[in-house]
């Protein structure tokens, strides 16, 4: 399994960016994904995570109502819509995968996932 993360950049604050994370080697549809993020000098966090159904989403409270997950299994990609960036969201960025028996399972902690992307530097900055 192989995730490829892509999108990130440098933006404004207030500003906009959509990452992408496409998934291959295996059936997309049974992974619940997740995004975390790193900022220099800073633990992993965690950021978003969504059901492999696609119906259940969950996010850590300060990105809550800026930023979006959202999937499309026949195109095995996971996109994360960030709206009002603020320069606390510069951090690398990277899409984790874990294999789910449940489809409307997620998590929030980093150990739970086994697969990982190579990670996106998203900079937010005047």
């Amino acid at each position: 399994v192989q995730l490829q993360a892509s999108g990130g950049g440098l933006v404004q604050p207030g500003g906009s960016l959509k990452l992408s994370c496409e998934v291959s080697g295996r059936a997309f549809s049974g992974y619940t994904m997740a995004w975390f993020r790193q900022a220099p000098g800073n633990e992993r966090e965690f950021v978003a995570t969504i059901s492999w159904s696609g119906s259940t989403t969950y996010y850590t409270d300060s990105v809550k109502g800026r930023f979006t997950l959202s999937r499309d299994n026949a195109k095995n990609t996971v996109y994360l819509q960030m709206n009002s960036l603020k320069p606390e969201d510069t951090a690398v960025y990277f899409c984790a995968a874990r294999i789910s028996g449940y489809r409307d399972a997620i998590y929030s902690r980093s150990n739970y996932y086994g697969y990982w992307g190579q990670g996106t530097q998203v900079t937010v900055s005047s």
